[in-house]
């Protein structure tokens, strides 16, 4: 074939072409799908014991027994899908609930929306006396408050003594951290110093060992040299008190304008995450602290506030594919009760109705609220009362669960049909589908509530599951 560029052109071209792509790919290695936790539980530094954990998940089973003693009750306050279909007559559900417990297969398949009720509720169980905190942050923040210096130093020192007590006797949750104060003027001294003494305690306790997946919380974060100071204090602590080499991550937390956009008007969270170096986790939206700087009164902050969309997009657009998590904040209204019953008077049915009314309103804004994160792909969020955590889990579980069947078709006829366009239902699927798909199952199984094998029996293997990427897996079926 007569070629008009001459090799040397075509050279230079490739070698252009091979740089260019090496610096995207510096910049935007992929995201991890690694295990996320679905939370963080932040509680004030000043309550946190090493059995923390294990105490707020006997916390929530009781508060789950006390106001959902059961599935279809759960459902229905959650509004999970179908659930306004469920039936309410005594004898009848005693009837599906031990056909579910015995055929839930066929159930699924007859009463999708009890199966979905039934399976979440008992995950949620589950998971509450097995794992009831993925993610715990000893707060030294807004959960703590401002306190003289000797108390609060009193409380860190007291805190790494904890954490190390729960290292020895296998207490701490999966992820853990400490959140200090924010690097402003006002608070910089107090931050480092309280950073500084909980890490020189918790050395001495552990003999310079770390919890698995430790990480430092930096709030208010406005400006990149804030970040980039607490990365060296970091540093020089993980080398002065023996700490294995970039042992100690960070995160941020995005909870100003100036965080999204700064005075050039140029995007700032690159350049804070860029100013973390390689100590950088994951990054935190703060939906309030947020609103307020956006001039919202508190009548009308809200989780769903349109102002908050924008600054979570922006925040998933800068980050993405480059491995850095993305979290969502907290839901304010907590589900605890007015009433609190005492040994000389117990509540009224009256008072009895009056908490329910409260925590199912707190628990459905609260579900709410997670859906709407995950819907924009946030899967990570803060809860901040134990309460909290039954509708955390249901969520989770009702988000991968309710959407199961039909990733799964869709999935499996794109495998089947490698590469190729294909029509499932009404839906007109494409190469960039399929990717949302695998991610699908990803996410799924890196937060517990899809198994293995559910996504097996999409027709996908384990190697190609890992490979992590749709397009190699239809390349690779394509040469066979």
């Amino acid at each position: 074939m007569k070629l008009t560029l001459t090799p040397d052109e075509l050279h230079g071209y490739y070698n252009e072409l091979h740089d260019s792509n090496a610096d995207f790919k510096s910049h935007y290695p992929a995201d991890s799908f690694e295990r996320q936790p679905v939370h963080t539980v932040y509680g004030g530094a000043n309550l946190f014991k090493a059995g923390f954990a294990g105490k707020l998940g006997e916390v929530a089973l009781k508060t789950l027994d006390t106001y959902a003693p059961n599935y279809h009750v759960f459902a229905r306050v959650l509004g999970l899908p179908g659930a306004d279909a469920l039936p309410t007559n005594p004898i009848y559900i005693e009837s599906l609930t031990r056909a579910l417990e015995a055929n839930p297969d066929y159930v699924r398949e007859i009463k999708p929306a009890a199966w979905l009720a039934f399976t979440v509720y008992n995950r949620v169980l589950k998971k509450l006396q097995s794992e009831p905190i993925e993610d715990n942050r000893i707060d030294f923040e807004d959960g703590y408050g401002n306190r003289p210096d000797e108390e609060e130093d009193g409380h860190a020192v007291a805190a790494a003594d904890e954490v190390a007590k729960g290292m020895s006797e296998n207490l701490l949750s999966p992820f853990i951290g400490i959140r200090v104060k924010t690097f402003s003027d006002e608070c910089k001294v107090r931050s480092i110093r309280t950073l500084d003494i909980f890490l020189t305690r918790l050395s001495e306790k552990t003999g310079g060992k770390l919890p698995q997946n430790f990480i430092v919380t930096l709030p208010k974060v406005t400006t990149p040299t804030q970040v980039s100071t607490c990365a060296k204090v970091l540093e020089n602590l993980e080398a002065r008190l023996g700490f294995p080499k970039d042992s100690l991550r960070m995160e941020i937390m995005i909870e100003t304008t100036q965080s999204i956009i700064n005075h050039k008007g140029e995007n700032t969270v690159p350049l804070l995450v860029a100013a973390a170096g390689h100590r950088c986790r994951s990054a935190i939206f703060g939906t309030y602290d947020y609103t307020a700087s956006c001039n919202i009164t508190a009548a009308h902050q809200s989780h769903t506030h349109p102002t908050c969309d924008f600054a979570r997009h922006v925040l998933q657009v800068s980050l993405a594919g480059t491995g850095i998590t993305i979290s969502d904040g907290a839901t304010t209204s907590m589900p605890i009760g007015p009433h609190k019953a005492t040994r000389d008077a117990p509540l009224s049915p009256q008072q009895m109705d009056e908490n329910r009314a409260v925590v199912h309103g707190a628990w459905k804004l609260h579900y709410d609220n997670i859906m709407h994160s995950m819907r924009h792909a946030y899967y990570q969020g803060w809860d901040l009362n134990p309460g909290q955590l039954p509708v955390r889990y249901a969520a989770v579980d009702t988000f991968f669960l309710s959407g199961l069947q039909d990733a799964s078709a869709r999935l499996n006829a794109f495998l089947n049909k490698a590469a190729q366009a294909t029509l499932v239902g009404n839906t007109f699927d494409d190469a960039a589908t399929g990717q949302g798909l695998l991610n699908f199952f990803l996410r799924g199984m890196a937060c517990g509530a899809i198994t293995e094998q559910e996504v097996l029996a999409t027709g996908i293997t384990l190697d190609e599951l890992r490979s992590r990427s749709f397009v190699r897996i239809v390349n690779n079926r394509t040469k066979k």
